[in-house]
């Protein structure tokens, strides 16, 4: 299981990606710095939150894991 620091890390640095490529994207479109900033900084806020609650939803389903067995670690 993951802790909350490492989903938070991931999630971070996804985001940091994405909302780069975002800004680019809005920036490309509008020619406007400000919006592009403003674009981004939206897609940052609202994707990391998604984002977590995606993660940690998912280390609640044991779909497509194998369990460990205690004895053997």
């Amino acid at each position: 299981m993951e802790s909350h620091k490492r989903s938070i890390a991931k999630a971070l640095t996804w985001r940091l990606m994405g909302s780069t490529a975002t800004f680019f994207l809005a920036w490309g479109a509008t020619r406007q710095l400000q919006m592009a900033a403003f674009i981004g900084a939206g897609d940052v806020l609202l994707k990391v939150g998604a984002f977590y609650v995606h993660e940690r939803a998912w280390e609640r389903i044991p779909f497509g894991r194998t369990r460990v067995d205690e004895q053997e670690v």
